[in-house]
């Protein structure tokens, strides 16, 4: 589904570049460059003062976009600062290990992005001298960057016109031109992409970009909008027809589906047993504690033996259980049933049938080891 939808984003784009879909009458065109003029001021007065604002470095842009796809700002500002204190310069990104990089971004999720954004850094050490080219198509070329990532560089850190479509954006121009159809449709995502690019002002796509997006962040949220101190409020055809908060009009819902897991802490002199995932695949490349699915009617102590006998040849014996642990993600939500466990023979040595690593460690170690977000509850409960 991902790869589908940057495709149909590159086939906007491409369709957008170079030309000026929106034919206007002069009034609209009039209209349209007064919301630019108020959203730019409304700006300079009102802007977070975000890290990533200081100096536009492209390389900052870039790791902020990225951080902040599916993630409000306040809940990536910590893992933004804490990457660039590590993480100064993009040579130091293609230097540090896949390990390194997964420990920094643990937390966030959508882990094949850490993968995306190593191989974008060695690509730009190897071939740009460790810098950004100054170009859309060469950035777009680029691993895990898509069109909305790619004109967030383009217009943010070089203040070239290209738009920026965010979920902000959504909402603000399904309010401000009252899309009465669901918004992620393609025929409103053509109106959307060009729609922003004729709004720029030219020589100004960095503060306007910001301005719609801020906007968005901040006044025109989706649940209680602020339309009594939105800057263009006058211009906006929801709020004329009393509609604002139905719109945007969503599509079907997206199916969270419940998954129940045991998971076992299997103990040996003092170390705990820790397998690592594929690199490819869903949380590819972190670190887990052995377990899996349960089956219907089966019981969790029932599914960890079964669990480690089919993915490590082993055979345990669930002794207490530490705690049960719930955490949603994007798509499903998590019910994790956590045992210590013992091997029933000491001398016993794990096969990895999935896992393609596995170590014995202290419970100290597991700090410097990526984790998905269910596990890591619970190794904060091993600690305490």
């Amino acid at each position: 589904m991902h790869d589908t939808y940057r495709t149909l984003e590159r086939l906007i784009f491409d369709f957008l570049e170079g030309r000026n879909i929106l034919k206007l009458e002069p009034t609209k065109k009039a209209e349209l460059v007064k919301i630019s003029e108020l959203l730019i001021s409304w700006f300079h007065e009102n802007q977070r003062d975000l890290p990533w604002r200081r100096d536009y470095s492209p390389y900052k842009i870039w790791i902020a976009e990225i951080m902040l796809q599916q993630t409000q700002v306040k809940t990536a500002l910590p893992y933004y600062r804490r990457w660039m204190k590590r993480f100064r310069n993009i040579e130091s990104v293609a230097r540090a290990s896949a390990e390194e990089l997964l420990r920094h971004w643990e937390g966030l999720g959508y882990y094949a992005r850490v993968k995306n954004i190593h191989e974008t850094a060695r690509i730009l050490v190897n071939r740009y001298g460790g810098r950004f080219p100054q170009d859309h198509s060469e950035i777009l070329g680029l691993p895990g960057i898509g069109p909305y990532t790619a004109g967030a560089i383009m217009s943010l850190a070089f203040n070239e016109g290209f738009p920026v479509v965010d979920g902000n954006v959504e909402r603000v121009f399904s309010r401000l031109f009252n899309i009465t159809t669901a918004i992620k449709g393609t025929a409103n995502r053509r109106f959307l992409w060009g729609t922003a690019k004729e709004l720029i002002p030219t020589g100004r796509a960095r503060e306007f970009n910001q301005a719609l997006m801020e906007l968005g962040a901040l006044i025109c949220v989706p649940g209680n909008p602020a339309c009594e101190i939105c800057p263009i409020v006058n211009h906006c055809e929801s709020f004329k027809l009393d509609v604002v908060h139905a719109r945007p009009v969503a599509g079907p819902g997206r199916k969270i589906t419940p998954i129940e897991v045991s998971l076992g802490v299997l103990v040996r002199q003092e170390k705990v047993f820790i397998q690592k995932r594929p690199e490819n695949g869903l949380m590819g490349g972190l670190w887990e504690f052995p377990g899996g699915k349960l089956k219907p009617g089966e019981k969790p102590e029932e599914a960890l033996v079964r669990e480690f006998c089919e993915e490590l040849d082993l055979d345990v014996c669930c002794l207490d259980k530490i705690a049960l642990i719930r955490h949603s993600y994007t798509s499903f939500r998590v019910a994790l049933h956590a045992f210590f466990c013992r091997l029933t023979d000491p001398s016993q040595s794990p096969k990895l049938r999935a896992a393609v690593a596995a170590r014995w460690v202290t419970t100290e170690q597991l700090d410097h080891l990526a984790f998905p977000a269910a596990n890591r509850k619970l190794i904060k409960m091993l600690q305490t």
